[in-house]
């Protein structure tokens, strides 16, 4: 079993505001990873690769995931 990498997460500038108290965080500083976790279950850390990273910020940019429709 490998160790989990030291991952430095932030939140984007929308939530870091202290009366925001659970927002999604992104480390990129491990080369090759993004890794995505919740600020509010810190310990549950999901990664991808950059490319990954890419196709979901794009599905996201288009629309894909749009809950309001």
């Amino acid at each position: 079993m490998s160790a989990i990498p030291d991952f430095e997460f932030v939140k984007t500038a929308a939530c870091r505001d202290a009366r925001v108290d659970n927002c999604p965080e992104v480390a990129t500083n491990v080369p090759g990873t993004v890794a995505l976790r919740d600020s509010g279950r810190p310990d549950t850390i999901i990664t991808m690769t950059a490319a990954e990273w890419v196709a979901l910020a794009d599905a996201v940019k288009a629309g894909e995931y749009d809950l309001s429709a």
